[in-house]
């Protein structure tokens, strides 16, 4: 039996565990995936406990992404490069960090958009976790232009110091606003508009260029009000599930050897998100 578990704080949203459930039962591995609330003063001691249990792994939600580094025992390079963890493997009680979100964000992206992104300019909006992997991803794939916007400057300048691409521009979220319509892709990877805060926004879109491509990594709801605002201006927009599904495909596979059917994990995420 193999057991796995969502940490974060919030957690209630989650449905990780519809989805590896969905994994387990298409596979025909015995397994459970639960979620539970770790809040940032608990962090240390969960880790601890997962040491010693019978976790094969875990999966790791904001806030902890870049707060559970220090307490792993190895670091998988390319999550050392991120910055941020977003997938753990208990090794009989050896715990290994390891990134699977921006590999994950930039298969489902792809589907999306119709040129190469060398040839595009891309803003991301956010300097956390998730952020960190994306951008990572993002600059592997060289875009003709991209920029990082936050409301924190500190945390923003952290992540372009850690990425060291010097292509890649910091700018305030009201200076990224006033540049939108150079844009071709917008990518949210802040917590902006998740249930239940349901009617904020990362950005204003006053200016977003009609053939956008706009992307939001919050899934729950399905459409942010973010992404209704970048229909209702003619732009092309993606929900969080295709990252949500690959990074946890990714995942899976790191526990259990097999790679699961991310379609059949998509549907399933699609019909709790419609209930």
């Amino acid at each position: 039996m193999i057991k796995a578990v969502v940490i974060g704080d919030p957690i209630d949203h989650s449905l990780s565990p519809v989805m590896h459930t969905a994994a387990f039962n298409q596979t025909g591995i015995s397994g459970t995936y639960e979620k539970k609330r770790v809040s940032s003063d608990q962090l240390e001691e969960f880790v601890t406990f997962l040491k010693d249990s019978n976790y094969a792994g875990i999966n790791i939600t904001i806030p902890h992404k870049v707060a559970i580094l220090p307490l792993l025992d190895e670091i998988d390079d390319e999550a050392k490069e991120i910055g941020a963890v977003n997938t753990v493997v208990n090794k009989d009680g050896r715990l290994i960090g390891y990134n699977t979100d921006g590999k994950g964000f930039l298969l489902g992206l792809k589907e999306k958009i119709n040129k190469p992104l060398s040839e595009l300019n891309v803003l991301l909006i956010g300097a956390g976790g998730a952020a960190r992997a994306i951008a990572y991803a993002l600059s592997k794939e060289t875009p003709k232009y991209m920029a990082i916007a936050n409301r924190s400057e500190e945390r923003l300048y952290s992540l372009l110091k850690d990425l060291n691409d010097e292509r890649i521009e910091g700018l305030s979220l009201q200076k990224a606003e006033g540049e939108l319509a150079r844009f071709d892709v917008l990518i949210n990877t802040t917590n902006a508009g998740m249930h239940p805060n349901t009617d904020s926004i990362p950005l204003k879109l006053n200016l977003l260029k009609k053939d956008a491509v706009v992307s939001d990594i919050v899934y729950n709801p399905l459409t942010t009000r973010w992404l209704k605002d970048a229909k209702g201006k003619g732009a092309t927009t993606d929900n969080g599930v295709s990252m949500l599904v690959m990074q946890g495909a990714m995942a899976f596979e790191k526990w259990t050897g097999t790679f699961p059917d991310t379609n059949n994990m998509k549907q399933v995420v699609m019909e709790q998100l419609r209930r």
